[in-house]
C-alpha cells in the first residue's frame, strides 16, 4: 500500500539530513578558510584548524550512519506515489535524483574517510584522542591524500546543485501544479 504522505522517520531523517549535509558544506570552506590563515601566520592555531577538522569528520561520519539508516528505512516502508500528473520524463528525473542523492550522501562520508585515512594526521571522533577514526585500507600517499580530498571537495559543489533542482522541483510542484507534493514531506502543510 502507498501512503500519503511519508512516514514521521523519513521525515526526520530527510529534514536532518538536508541540514547537515548543507551545513557540511559551508562549514567545509569555513576549515580551509582556517586552515589556509594558520599557513599564513593569521590569528588562527593549528590546534583550533585541527579540532575544526576533527569535528567534520566527526559530523562525516554521524552523516554515513544516518544516511545507512535512511536507505536502509526506503527499502523496508512504502513511500507515497508520485503524482499521476507528472510526465515520464519528470519520474525518471525524480527518480534518478533521489539516487544521486543517496549516491552522494553516502559516498560524501567515504570519501572524506579515505582522504583522511591516507593523511599522515590522526583523526579523533569528537575531538576526543581515546576515540580514533580507524583508516581505511588505501594508499598511505599525498597524492591519493589530495585527490581524494579534491574529490570530495567537489561532492560539495553537486550537494548545492542537487538540494536546489531539488528545491525548485518540490516549489513548481507545490505551486504550479498545485499537486500538494510538498505536503508528503511537510506534514503540516495543505495543498
Amino acid at each position: 500500500m502507498t501512503e500519503a504522505r511519508y512516514s514521521a522517520v523519513a521525515i526526520i531523517l530527510h529534514w536532518l539530513l538536508a541540514v547537515l549535509l548543507i551545513g557540511m558544506v559551508f562549514y567545509g570552506w569555513y576549515m580551509e578558510g582556517l586552515l589556509e590563515d594558520a599557513q599564513s601566520g593569521g590569528g588562527t592555531s593549528l590546534t583550533e584548524v585541527q579540532t575544526a577538522y576533527n569535528m567534520h569528520k566527526t559530523t562525516g561520519i554521524i552523516v554515513l550512519v544516518l544516511s545507512l539508516i535512511r536507505l536502509g528505512w526506503r527499502f523496508t516502508h512504502p513511500v507515497p506515489a508520485l503524482p499521476e500528473g507528472m510526465k515520464p520524463w519528470e519520474k525518471t528525473v525524480a527518480h534518478g535524483t533521489h539516487m544521486v542523492f543517496y549516491a552522494i550522501m553516502i559516498g560524501m562520508p567515504v570519501g572524506g574517510w579515505m582522504a583522511s585515512s591516507a593523511s599522515p594526521f590522526p583523526s579523533y571522533l569528537f575531538n576526543n584522542p581515546e576515540l580514533t577514526l580507524p583508516r581505511l585500507p588505501v594508499p598511505q600517499t599525498e597524492a591519493f591524500a589530495g585527490t581524494m580530498g579534491s574529490a570530495h571537495g567537489a561532492g560539495g559543489w553537486v550537494i548545492l546543485i542537487l538540494v536546489g533542482l531539488h528545491a525548485a522541483a518540490a516549489l513548481k510542484h507545490q505551486f504550479l501544479n498545485r499537486d500538494n507534493l510538498l505536503g508528503r514531506m511537510i506534514p503540516f502543510l495543505k495543498g
